[in-house]
């Protein structure tokens, strides 16, 4: 009924607040449901998730820029947040108070995205359990290792995948050169 990977998003979200796989599980599903579409529902999770992660270690301005962002394509997505079973306008409303409390400079304390699907909910806890998380703890803080992820990830990979994107780019544009030169000499 529900994405995996959204499911596995959640579990993350909740149970061990390890935002940054959160972003890593939804970005390989988004790109391959729906490759560069920004306004897209799994963009916008992505984005809380990045927010929060940011707000966590204290970048204020990354997470602020980040969630307005995933609020915004939230509002304009109020039919699929419901497919997905979430409270939308619940969510909507307690993103809002969150970045209000980020703005004030009030300290991180964890988001709770309002699951209203009570199957949704149930799949969630059960995969907590596998997993040896607990959903939604209060009083529960990661890991420095969860809480600063992006150090330790190999971005290989990221590099490797600009690099040839810049070299697509200035091959495209020696091409368009030669042309020009060439309409030049005719």
């Amino acid at each position: 009924m529900y994405p995996k990977s959204y499911v596995d998003y959640l579990v993350h979200f909740h149970g061990d607040r390890d935002y940054f796989e959160c972003h890593e599980i939804l970005e390989d599903y988004w790109k391959d449901h729906e490759p560069g579409n920004k306004n897209s529902i799994w963009a916008a999770f992505i984005q809380l998730a990045v927010g929060c992660y940011h707000y966590r270690r204290g970048n204020a301005p990354g997470a602020q820029r980040t969630l307005h962002k995933a609020l915004a394509i939230f509002h304009g997505q109020k039919k699929k947040l419901d497919s997905l079973g979430i409270h939308t306008d619940e969510l909507l409303s307690e993103l809002e108070e969150f970045i209000s409390s980020l703005s004030a400079g009030r300290a991180y304390k964890s988001f709770i995205i309002p699951i209203k699907d009570p199957k949704l909910k149930e799949l969630c806890l059960d995969a907590c359990v596998e997993k040896g998380f607990n959903w939604c703890r209060s009083d529960y803080f990661p890991t420095e290792a969860i809480i600063d992820r992006h150090k330790t990830r190999d971005r290989t990979s990221v590099i490797e995948e600009r690099e040839m994107a810049l070299k697509r780019k200035n091959q495209i544009q020696e091409l368009g050169n030669k042309q020009k030169e060439s309409a030049g000499n005719d």
